[in-house]
This record gives structure tokens, sequence and C-alpha cells, in this order.
């Protein structure tokens, strides 16, 4: 989500160094914008292994930066976990992050690292589709435009997912800059219910037979579950979503905050990463799932495409008629 241009709190905005820091400075506290299981086994496991105990708030983007904002006098949060790498390059450009290279990011390709963030693992874009829906399993992103899929399409509103709005931005830019597809889609009765997990729901529910953009993660582990969903990468290319973590620099125990930072890149915490069906970060961890070699992606320009942020969802909400 891009924090810059939708969801940092103004009253973060005017905050520099003088934070009254964490509350326990023998403790850290988390913040994750992410699955719930994989935070609360991270901050286990480090509590076992270091003796460090873990505070953790888990949500959406917005719970956490309206939670932030909500601490803006007293914050405590240690290291967020954002599901937008966005996050973390605004929070550098602020000079809210503290330098830090964790350890085991030799494997870590450099596009998922900076001085301040390495990504806790990667997800993507796809079409899930519900087996059990009776029509046919779609190959790429235009077929939901065909009359097969009418009114039975859903898709996570840009303006709420960080990764949909990428998405969004990915496809007009294939497009030439139009969104003809995204009229082609709500014509063909599409509809745009929230975020994502409001946009799948429908879909293993079978009100609905297919998300258009749903997270891959998500949809994987529902199907790994039992849900009659199958989760189908586009042939024309998708997008990645790196989930960046950083230390935060009003961090009154930055040892235990580093410590989180290298346990979540160990060995065991990639493969907690792994066991939740995202792509961990490190390329030398297996995972049951194609990884992002796997992957055909869409060229995006992401600096670009958040600088005119209110403009392509404009654009959006005019070719889906919301």
């Amino acid at each position: 989500m891009s924090l810059k241009h939708s969801l940092i709190p103004a009253a973060l905005i005017g905050l520099g160094l003088a934070f009254a820091g964490s509350a326990h400075a023998d403790a850290i506290t988390v913040y994750s914008a992410g699955p719930k299981g994989l935070i609360d086994n991270l901050a286990k496991g480090y509590t076992a292994k270091s003796g460090t105990e873990v505070n953790v708030f888990q949500g959406t983007t917005g719970q956490v930066m309206a939670r932030m904002e909500a601490e803006a006098a007293n914050p405590v949060v240690d290291v967020l976990i954002s599901a937008s790498w966005e996050t973390a390059t605004d929070f550098e450009k602020r000079g809210w992050l503290v330098k830090y290279t964790p350890a085991k990011t030799e494997t870590v390709p450099a596009f998922l690292k900076t001085d301040y963030a390495v990504a806790q693992g990667v997800s993507a874009l796809a079409l899930v589709w519900n087996k059990n829906s009776g029509v046919a399993k779609p190959t790429d992103w235009a077929d939901l435009a065909k009359p097969e899929y009418k009114d039975l399409v859903t898709m996570p509103d840009p303006a709420q997912s960080g990764s949909s709005f990428e998405l969004v931005a990915g496809l007009r830019s294939l497009n030439g800059g139009k969104m003809d597809l995204f009229r082609s889609l709500s014509a063909n009765g599409t509809i745009v219910p929230g975020a994502n997990a409001q946009a799948l729901n429908p879909v293993m529910q079978g009100a609905k037979a297919v998300v258009f953009g749903a997270v891959d993660y998500i949809a994987m582990g529902s199907a790994a579950k039992g849900e009659a969903i199958e989760v189908v990468f586009p042939s024309s290319g998708t997008i990645i979503a790196p989930r960046p973590a950083m230390i935060l620099n009003w961090t009154k125990n930055e040892a235990g905050a580093k410590g989180f930072m290298d346990y979540m890149l160990s060995d065991e915490g990639q493969a907690m990463v792994a066991k939740v069906f995202l792509m961990p970060a490190r390329t030398d961890v297996k995972a049951d799932r194609l990884l992002i070699g796997d992957l055909k992606l869409l060229d995006i320009d992401t600096a670009s495409a958040y600088a005119a942020r209110e403009q392509i969802l404009a654009e959006f909400k005019a070719a889906m008629g919301l």
C-alpha cells in the first residue's frame, strides 16, 4: 500500500527522532500486515531462541497505520513488516529507519533488500478460480471479460490494496496507458467488493467464480485446507509484492529488533515463511510453490505508478463505474 499517497497518518508526518520509544526496553513490538499465523510463529520462535518477549499486532496495512497514528505521541512499534515495498521506500526517505543488514541476506536478491529494509517474503497476484463454478478455468486476465464469466468475477479494490493498485498500473501500462480492459470487466459485471479477503470470500463460497488479482499465498493456503479453488498465473504476466521488514529508529531495544530481523531471515524463520505459501526472500530456501524465477512478470515502474496514483485510481473508478 502506498503510505505516502493514501494511508500515512498526518499525525506521523511531523514526527522525527524525538520519540518516546517502546514501553518495555526488554521486549520488542512487531507490527505485521500479513498472515497472523506467520507472525505469531516468528514471535514464539524468536522468544524461544533469545528469551526476548515479542508483542505482536497483525492487521491490514491500513489497520497497522491507524494504530501507529493512535500511538504517535508514544510509539511502541520496533519492527514493521509491510505488505508493500513502498512503505520501506517512503519511511527511509523520511529518516525513520535504522540501517541494518541482517544475517543470511547473502542469498536475498538485490531487489529485495536495501540498507534499511529486507523482504520477509514475496507474494504474487493471480487469478483464483473456483473449480466447482461450472465455468472453464481462465488462463489470462482478459479472459474474464468474456461472456461466460459475466457477473461471476470479483476484484480487490486498488484503493485499499497496494498490490492490486500495482497490478492495475501494470496492466494499464501493458495496454498503452488505457483502461479498456477494466471497462470490459465492468461491462461484464465484475464487482470490486473491498480488500483482498472481501474479493476472495465470494469465490470460495461459490457465489462467484473467479478473483481477478488475488494475493496468491492466501488462496494457496485455503486450497491446501480443502477449498475447491485453484491459483492461475496469467499467461501475459503478473506482478510480485515483496513484504519489507524494517526497524523503526525510535526503538529502545535496537539489539532485540536486530535479533528478530536475523531470526526472520534464518533457516527456521524462512521455513515458516514458506509454510504459509509465501515465496521466501532467500533463494536457497525451498518452497512448495512457484517462485519468482518461474513467473512471467509485468514490467512496471513503481515509482512512476505511485507518483500518478491518484490519477490511476480515478481512471480505474471511472472505467469500473465506481
